[in-house]
């Protein structure tokens, strides 16, 4: 039986998915615009993202894998913590003096395999390390991790300005000052908090049971390869029916990040010139409102690890990607900032529900054992959509959306509703290899 934690305990030992998703804010909301200083071409902006899918196609499935049977003296998961944390604090340093496209491009690459590597272990660590009844509040508040972190990562260069920066100035390639000076945060706070989680709350040891059931096979990448073969094969019928709400949804928020500062500079300021004071002023708008919905995501998924606990993940699920659809309908059409901050409480609501609730579902329906794996799986439920929406994008973008990024989150927003209807469709149950035991949930002590 596995000890309950406090909620301080399973606040601290999430406080490193801080560092993992400012890390990820900085790429949501200063990527695109990097790219357009760089002399990118809206229509190549999903195939210069491909950084992202293919690493965690490639990465975390077989990272998930290996460390379901690591047996390192820090634990299973946190080698890949560390070593995931400092090669992402590194590349968040280099990214923002990216000379030309392709060294931007490259180094999108490493930091989002470095952010892999620490990713699914991670959520793994979270399954391992407490018991059913408090997986949803573990989840849950690492949701709220994500929008707090994003807050903060989406807000960044506006405070700098708020404090006095120029918003203006920038380096010989036209990247701003104040985007400079964002990443180098984000590369202390990914380092930082991933230290203070591990060694605040350290993985349980494994049993002697559990190191000779790991030793019996010798891991190794062969094996692992194996292993994920297998596993797609046993997937639970649940997983799978889940997969297609995953598609829906990751290419619908795929395609927000992308080109909605495109979007904004066409509709707030009527050009879509990334060398104009329109283009950066969209930009800073982009990280104002990144910011709103990601603390509206914060305080969301603080509320649904009561309302999750009432009606349960799918409901709620099906129920904020509703209202993360009609939200995307809608910004297209808004024509101030200040109505803006009405459709991000439906992007947050959407947002908070996705980096929790489809987590809740799976480990309701995959082995204890297997979290590692099955967690790195499900990533290519994410990766996949995000790979199909960067080379599918490009080839409809001029002759079905009209070279227009508004209608790109047309088609966002639509997808957000039929994954809506997806998830309503999914059926939970008996974790796969597991039979349903008449035993009681362990009580505090």
């Amino acid at each position: 039986m596995k000890p309950r934690l406090s909620l301080t305990r399973i606040v601290e030992m999430n406080l490193g998915f801080l560092g993992l998703q400012f890390s990820f804010g900085l790429q949501q909301a200063n990527m695109a615009p990097i790219y357009g200083y760089l002399g990118a071409d809206e229509a190549s902006l999903p195939l210069l993202w491909l950084a992202g899918p293919m690493t965690g196609l490639l990465v975390q499935p077989l990272i998930g894998a290996l460390s379901d049977k690591t047996t390192s003296r820090l634990g299973r998961r946190t080698p890949y913590f560390l070593i995931g944390a400092v090669l992402c604090s590194l590349c968040l340093l280099a990214m923002p003096y990216s000379p030309t496209l392709w060294v931007a491009a490259s180094l999108l690459w490493i930091l989002d395999a470095a952010n892999n590597v620490t990713m699914e272990p991670y959520r793994a660590y979270v399954g391992d390390r407490l018991s059913e009844d408090q997986r949803s509040t573990g989840f849950l508040i690492q949701s709220a991790f994500t929008g707090l972190a994003q807050t903060m990562s989406y807000l960044a260069p506006s405070l700098l300005v708020w404090w006095g920066m120029n918003k203006d100035a920038v380096d010989a390639n036209g990247i701003p000052d104040i985007t400079r000076i964002a990443f180098l945060v984000g590369a202390v706070l990914s380092l930082a908090t991933i230290l203070w989680s591990v060694v605040r709350v350290p993985e349980l040891p494994l049993s002697p049971e559990e190191l000779a059931a790991i030793r019996t096979e010798k891991m190794t990448l062969t094996g692992a390869v194996r292993d994920v073969v297998q596993a797609i094969r046993d997937m639970p019928p649940a997983m799978r029916q889940l997969g297609v709400a995953m598609l829906c949804q990751w290419y619908a928020m795929f395609a927000y990040w992308q080109f909605i500062a495109f979007a904004l500079s066409r509709s707030l300021h009527g050009t879509a010139d990334p060398a104009s004071q329109g283009f950066r002023d969209a930009a800073l708008t982009v990280g104002r409102i990144g910011a709103f919905y990601n603390a509206v995501a914060f305080l969301a998924a603080l509320a649904m690890v009561l309302v999750t606990r009432r009606y349960g993940a799918r409901m709620v699920h099906a129920v904020c990607l509703a209202a993360s659809g009609l939200a995307m309908l809608a910004i297209p059409g808004t024509g101030s900032e200040a109505w803006l901050y009405g459709s991000m409480i439906g992007i947050g609501l959407g947002w908070a529900s996705m980096m929790g609730n489809p987590y809740v579902m799976l480990t309701s329906v995959v082995p204890p054992a297997k979290f590692g794996i099955y967690m790195g799986i499900f990533n290519m439920f994410i990766v996949v959509p995000m790979m199909i929406e960067s080379l599918t994008v490009p080839l409809v973008f001029h002759s079905l959306l009209g070279g227009d990024a508004r209608h790109v989150l047309y088609v966002a927003g639509g997808l957000m509703f039929a994954g809506s209807i997806a998830t309503l469709r999914v059926k939970t149950g008996t974790p796969l290899g597991q039979r349903p035991s008449g035993s009681s949930r362990p009580r505090s002590s």
